[in-house]
């Protein structure tokens, strides 16, 4: 399966390096565009873009937000492989946060697909907790369905426990946490709706 772990993360590394880099050099930014506009530092995202730092989750987040890009969209881009209607489980990507150890895997729709919405299948370990800023939800809707255990959400000032089967859409876009304050790891879907 496609992702970074022990033998995929230097490449999914070097590709994303490369992907962050290519959307950065299209929109004609430098370093310190987008630091600023991801509020990350230009020595993290030169080491990110040069494939010497694993980025986390609430990192990716932040500069997929300043691309305009959801982070699905943002890891379909540094692996293309063209466009397939049917995407095996064991095809889908699939990649680790180095910091929590999140899990987030595209259920749907396959790479190179211009289908508006994707499915990504997250699980997150007993006590992680990752936060992503408002600008990685300012261009689209989402959807949260707990499928197992419980999953503490704080969208801005406020906080909703989802048990398994609850389902929440989220707000206008606020800084958001996504946590398990649990023993045992919390397995939910994001359905992302761009416009």
């Amino acid at each position: 399966m496609p992702g970074n772990g022990p033998n995929g993360g230097d490449e999914l590394d070097a590709r994303l390096g490369a992907r962050i880099r290519v959307e950065r050099e299209a929109r004609g930014w430098s370093l310190t565009d987008l630091s600023e506009r991801a509020g990350v530092s230009r020595a993290m995202i030169n080491k990110i873009e040069r494939a010497e730092s694993s980025p986390t989750a609430s990192l990716l987040g932040r500069l997929s937000g300043a691309f305009g890009l959801t982070l699905s969209a943002l890891l379909a881009r540094a692996e293309d492989d063209g466009r397939r209607r049917l995407l095996r489980a064991g095809e889908q990507r699939s990649w680790r946060d180095p910091a929590t150890g999140y899990v987030r895997r595209l259920v749907a729709p396959p790479p190179g697909s211009d289908m508006p919405l994707e499915l990504v299948h997250i699980d997150l370990p007993a006590g992680a907790r990752v936060p992503f800023p408002a600008s990685a939800y300012a261009f689209t809707r989402h959807i949260i369905h707990v499928l197992s255990n419980e999953l503490t959400f704080t969208e801005g000032d406020i906080e909703h426990r989802l048990a398994a089967g609850d389902s929440l859409e989220l707000g206008p876009p606020a800084d958001c946490v996504f946590e398990n304050r649990g023993d045992r790891p919390c397995t939910y879907l994001v359905l992302i709706l761009q416009p």
